[in-house]
Order: structure tokens, then sequence, then C-alpha cells
């Protein structure tokens, strides 16, 4: 990629300085005040001095436009010794004759010194805005063709080949950090080819990258570090003579890189100059993160296609296996019915890899599309009875349930009975494996708002902080605490969130109070179950 860029150096002295420019104004407006002072001396009879002052104070503005200030009251005060002398009585000598032509030379003096100032001022502020407006411009474009490569790595050498060549620099480097910590070598660079960085400017552009803040080397090789920079000084080091300058590159208060720049002439000399390398530096920073977030958008897509590829390969052999689990439980039940006792081993087995098969098809669905469920007017006493049944007896006397109340009315709501059924058996066995033996486990529905919870509240070890979200996610499987029962894929409690957002509620952890875990699985409640009959709810 090819980038050609036509720019004046800020800051850089003039090749061949002139004598003449400087001097032209003073001789001009000097011929000017003399042709104008001789013009008024011969009828200086017939003006006054308020005649005399104006003339002279457009003299001293004109020459403040073309020489600057020191010429401006360089006029003003020859002015002012001007009209003591030639104007003012008694005439030819350095006298004033009442004391009010006193307060007229001062005030001639004030106002042409104070017009000098700010109309210099003035000039010096159109200069800067100007050349800020110059900056500007020359940035937009710059931006432009660095930015307007087709990869992030091609934008950042050319972005590195309009530093090196701008600043008329030896070499020039871009370093890319990952958590504070300097990469080994440049992800891009110019300029010399074995311009390798030594192991002092390699040390401080780790220091850079660790503190964020600009550091140079002088000529005589004394290390500067820098400070935070302000609005007057935009590296935030005093580095003029610097040879070598460092600047961290920061994107969202977050350092990404350094920029390494080393020349064989000062390059930070001047506000002007300070100004242009952060802008640089701006940019550059800008295309270490804009290839950070390609690397990651590119492994996404990986992992995206990986997870394709995983939930495909996992669909067809959960489908592929449901016949020959089909034959082996038929085969296995034709056993037990035998007396073998492997028999009823293997029905079991069978049974189990059949629920897990099951769980891979509706985890594979849920990714595939919406889930079918079949929503209808149910009760959550009858959906806790037909929980309580399916649980069975091995869960007798440590599973509680709410009491039943006549005053209060039935909880009515609108959900799928058996995929709720599933849910809530789902987490009560979770509870069971995890719980320590001889801990009650709590299932209790109450209304909240527009919702029907059900919470199941077990005394086990709870789940770590970190790890909240991640027990939603399929396969993952927690660390294995003492007294807990293994033996899961890790797909119960990703397909009964999925299920309950099926149906338009969801499923979420908490932390129990006094410890152990509470899950609660919110469904949609009928809006007018408040007037709706007491219906009897089903008790342990």
């Amino acid at each position: 990629m090819t980038i050609e860029l036509r720019h004046t150096n800020v800051d850089a002295p003039p090749r061949a300085p002139s004598v003449w420019p400087v001097i032209r104004p003073w001789i001009v407006w000097g011929v000017v005040l003399t042709a104008a002072t001789v013009a008024m001396y011969f009828v200086r009879y017939d003006i006054n001095e308020g005649h005399v002052a104006l003339a002279y104070l457009l003299i001293v503005l004109g020459g403040s436009v073309s020489g600057g200030r020191a010429l401006g009251l360089t006029l003003a005060c020859s002015g002012f010794l001007l009209i003591d002398y030639y104007f003012q009585p008694p005439y030819d000598q350095w006298n004033v004759g009442k004391p009010l032509d006193w307060v007229a030379l001062i005030s001639f003096l004030v106002v042409a010194a104070v017009a000098t100032q700010l109309l210099v001022r003035a000039q010096e502020a159109a200069s800067r805005a100007r050349q800020r407006a110059n900056e500007v411009a020359w940035l937009s474009r710059l931006g432009a063709e660095a930015l307007n490569a087709g990869r992030a790595a091609d934008a950042l050498h050319a972005i590195a080949a309009i530093v090196h060549r701008t600043l008329s620099a030896t070499a020039c480097a871009i370093f890319a950090c990952d958590d504070e910590r300097l990469d080994a070598e440049p992800i891009a660079r110019s300029g010399e080819s074995d311009g390798e960085l030594i192991a002092r400017d390699r040390e401080l552009a780790r220091w850079v990258g660790e503190h964020g803040f600009a550091a140079a080397v002088r000529d005589d090789g004394q290390i500067i570090h820098g400070v935070a920079a302000v609005a007057d000084d935009a590296l935030g080091l005093d580095a003029d003579d610097a040879l070598a300058i460092m600047l961290p590159l920061r994107v969202n208060a977050r350092t990404v890189g350094v920029l390494h720049v080393s020349a064989a002439e000062p390059i930070a000399r001047g506000v002007a100059r300070r100004r242009l390398l952060a802008a640089l530096a701006y940019y550059a920073a800008l295309g270490v993160e804009r290839l950070r977030l390609e690397t990651e958008a590119e492994h996404a897509s990986a992992l995206r296609e990986a997870d394709r590829m995983k939930d495909f390969v996992l669909a067809s052999v959960s489908h592929d296996l449901r016949t020959p689990l089909t034959a082996i439980k038929a085969l296995a039940h034709d056993a037990a019915g035998r007396g073998e006792p492997s028999g009823v081993v293997i029905e079991e087995q069978a049974d189990r890899l059949g629920r897990m098969v099951g769980d891979l098809l509706d985890l594979s669905r849920m990714k595939a599309g919406p889930f079918p469920v079949h929503v209808e007017l149910n009760t959550a006493e009858d959906l806790i009875g037909a929980v309580l049944r399916q649980v069975g007896q091995p869960l007798a006397g440590r599973l509680q349930t709410p009491r039943l109340n006549l005053d209060q009315p039935a909880l009515l709501g609108r959900f799928d009975f058996v995929q709720s059924m599933r849910i809530l058996v789902n987490l009560i066995d979770n509870a069971d494996r995890y719980a320590p033996p001889g801990t009650t486990i709590d299932l209790d529905a109450r209304r909240d708002g527009d919702s029907i919870c059900f919470s199941v509240s077990d005394r086990g070890p709870g789940v770590p902080p970190s790890e909240e979200q991640r027990i939603f996610h399929p396969f993952y499987q927690p660390a294995v605490r003492a007294g807990a029962r293994t033996g899961g894929a890790g797909l119960g409690l990703a397909i009964a969130r999925g299920l309950a957002q099926a149906q338009g509620g969801d499923l979420r952890y908490e932390p129990r109070a006094g410890g152990g875990s509470v899950f609660t699985l919110s469904l949609p409640a009928l809006k007018d179950a408040d007037s709706t009959r007491p219906v009897p709810m089903a008790t342990t």
C-alpha cells in the first residue's frame, strides 16, 4: 500500500533565513512616520494635537499589523516624543506647557500601546486558528488514507510509515499491549530495517505501557518520565531536545499499545509539534484497537462456526442413537423377564442414556428456533401435585411444600404443564444431588406481579458468584463438591431455562440466606386470578 503525503513539518526552521523580511516593515513604517511628521510639521499651526494623535495612531496600528508588537510599541513611543517636541507648545523643545498636555500625551501612549497589544493578540489568535485548521484538515486526510486499508494490519503499517515520514524520523514502531504487558515485537514498523530498539528503549516502552504516560530519551542519554497530559502540553513531558520518544496509545481510558519514534534531530520541540505527535498517537491507537477488534471478530466467528458444527453433530448423533437404544432396552427387558440380573441394570442405563439423548435433541431444537410449547390454563397447585407424584418416594420426608390455605385464591397461570413439571423435577433432582443428606428441600409457589414464581431451595454449598450465570450454559460442569452425586451431562439447567423462556417466563438463581441455593421459575400468571375460586393444593 503506497501513500503519498505532502506536508510541511510543524515548527521546522527555514532553510535559508533572510534578514530582509524582518527589517522591511521597520524601514517602511519608519519612512511613513517620518513623512507624516514632515507633512504635519508645515501645517502644525493649523491643526491641533488631536489630529496629530489620530494620524500617529493609524501609523501605530499599521506598523503593528506588519511588524508585530515590537514595531507597534516603538512607533507609539516615537509618536509620543514627536508630539511633545513638534506639536505641543513650546515647540521644538522637550517641554510641556500645560498640565493637560501631559494627559493628552499619556492618553495617546496608553491608547496606542493597548491597541497594539490587542491587535497583535488578535493576529496571533487568527494565526493559531489557521494553524489548527490546517492541522485538522491534514489529519483528516491522513486518517482517511491510513484507515482506508482493507485489513487492520495494513492500516497499522500505513500509519507507521506516515508517522515516520511526517516527523522525518529514522524509525517508527508500534507495539500492542495485552493486559498492560507490552508485546516483545512490534506489530508494525517503518524506517531502518536493522534499527531494533536497544534494551534501554524496550524497558522504557514497557514502562510507558504499564503506567500510561509518555517517556523520552534526550540527546545526552537522559531518560525523562512524563506525567498526565494537559491542554498546553499534549505529551505531559518537557522533551524539546528528545531524540527518542514513546507515547502511550490509549482508547477509552485504556492503554492498548505504545508508539516509539526515534530521530537524529529533536522531534518534540514546540507546542505545535507535540500536539501533532499526540494526534498521530491517537490514530495509531485507533489502528491497534481496530486490529484487536478484527482479531476478536475472527475468533468469535470461528467459535460460532465450531458451535454450529457441534450442534449439528450432536443432533445427528442423538437422532441416530434412538434406534439402537430402543433395541437395547427391548433386549434388556426380555433378559430381566427371564430373571437375569444384568437385564435390569442394562435397562436402567438405557433409560438414563435415553434421557440424555432426549436432552440433546431438545437443546438442538432450542438453538435451531422457537421451541414448541402448549400453553394452557393451569393451576400452580396441580403442577406441584404432579411434581410430587413424579419424584416419588425417594424424596418423601425431605421435600417440603406449602400448606393449603383456603382463604387465598388459587394460583392460575398460562403455561405448558408437562414442560413446567419437567423443569421443577430437574431443579429438585439437582437440589437432592448437591444438598447434604439430612437437609430439607423447600418447594414453594407464590404470585409476584404478573408472574407465578415456583422456588426450589436447598442448604447445599451454593454457587460461587463467578459461576452464577455459567451454570445455565450447556455442558457446563461445576467443580465436584464433597458429598455431591455426579454423573449429569450439564444440560439440565440450560434446558430448564430454555423451556421457561419458551413459555414467556424465566429461570434465575440467587444465593439463599444462611447458605444454600434458590432457583426460581417464573411463569405468566392469569391477570384475573384474584377473582378465582380457591382450589385445593396438593400437600405432602
